[in-house]
C-alpha cells in the first residue's frame, strides 16, 4: 500500500509521506509518534500519543524539537503539568507545552 493512503486504524496517517514531502522531517516525525505512543504508562501513551497525531504533522523543525524535549521528561512531572499541579520550569514554558497543556485527549469512537 503507499505510504500516502490512509489506512483504517493507522494512528500515523496524518505523518506518513506524501510523495510531495521531506522526507527527513516524515522519518523524524514517525519516530517522534512512535516514541509518544510507546512511553511506558497507558495513560501518557493515551495523552502523548493523542496529542502527537493532532499536531505533529503541522509543527516545524524548531517545535518538534521542543516535542522532542518533552519526551524526556518524566511521565510523574507531565502528568503534574497537565493536572496543574505545578508549572512547567522555564526551560519547558514553550508553544508546544501550552498546546499539550491546553490538549483534551478523547477516546477515538469505535
Amino acid at each position: 500500500m503507499p505510504a500516502d493512503v490512509p489506512t483504517q486504524d493507522g494512528y500515523i496517517r496524518e505523518t506518513m509521506p506524501a510523495p510531495h514531502t521531506d522526507g527527513s522531517l516524515d522519518i523524524r516525525r514517525k519516530r517522534l509518534l512512535f516514541r509518544s505512543w510507546h512511553r511506558g504508562t497507558r495513560e501518557a501513551d493515551l495523552i502523548l500519543g493523542s496529542f502527537a497525531e493532532a499536531y505533529l504533522a503541522a509543527f516545524d523543525d524548531p517545535q518538534l524539537d521542543r516535542f522532542e524535549a518533552l519526551l524526556e521528561v518524566p511521565d510523574a512531572e507531565l502528568f503534574d503539568w497537565i493536572n496543574r499541579r505545578t508549572v512547567p520550569p522555564p526551560e519547558h514554558d514553550t508553544d508546544v507545552t501550552h498546546l499539550l497543556l491546553a490538549f483534551r485527549y478523547r477516546p477515538r469512537p469505535t
